[in-house]
């Protein structure tokens, strides 16, 4: 089953901020709850793993990210990430195009377009479920992802870097979960149902 997606994420932080972030494989990786680079197999392709828990069981999936193409003047990454579960019997592969897009001076977009293809038992949540989960992942991936733009800006030199945001945002990411939690987002997509299915006329 293939899925795509596109997305836009606002990021309270210099757009050349963002893409020193966007730019590190392992940065972006650990955006992801956990997700962690283990490896570099070639000067732009590494092997990772990504951690689930669904309640009490968790299960480890490992793969490949490699790095299609960088364009610091659009500010533009292509990637194409592979990955399977320890069992085998399920499996999935994403092509992305990530961009910054500078907004004003202090403000930027995270924008990506991406095509997920999955196979064995995520085939069969149906495109719906898929398109509404991946929905949820990259919400958490982007407020990270943001965090870490944040962080980022006091590397640059800027005296005018709001300090406290930066340190807010290290702080945010210290406390950031280290575990993909699949139940948390069963739960909001039965929330986001109930929300929907109540919502007035």
């Amino acid at each position: 089953m293939e899925v795509k997606i596109q997305k836009v994420f606002p990021i309270a932080a210099r757009a050349e901020a963002a893409w020193k972030v966007l730019t590190d494989i392992r940065a972006v990786a650990s955006c992801m709850p956990g997700a962690a680079i283990t490896d570099q197999l070639a000067d732009r392709k590494y092997k990772g793993n990504v951690k689930v828990k669904v309640g009490p069981a968790s299960a480890a999936f490992d793969g490949e990210i490699e790095v299609l193409g960088l364009d610091a003047n659009s500010m533009e990454m292509r990637l194409l990430g592979k990955g399977q579960d320890s069992k085998g019997s399920s499996g999935a592969s994403m092509e992305l195009t990530a961009r910054i897009v500078p907004v004003d001076a202090h403000n930027c977009e995270l924008r990506g377009d991406s095509v997920v293809a999955v196979t064995g038992k995520f085939a069969n949540f149906g495109g719906r479920m898929m398109e509404q989960v991946s929905e949820q992942i990259l919400k958490q991936f982007a407020a990270n992802f943001g965090n870490r733009a944040i962080m980022a800006q006091g590397d640059l030199g800027d005296p005018t870097v709001d300090k406290k945001a930066v340190a807010e945002a290290a702080a945010r990411v210290a406390e950031q979960s280290k575990e993909l939690s699949a139940l948390s987002f069963l739960f909001a997509l039965i929330k986001g149902w109930f929300l929907r299915l109540f919502r007035p006329a």
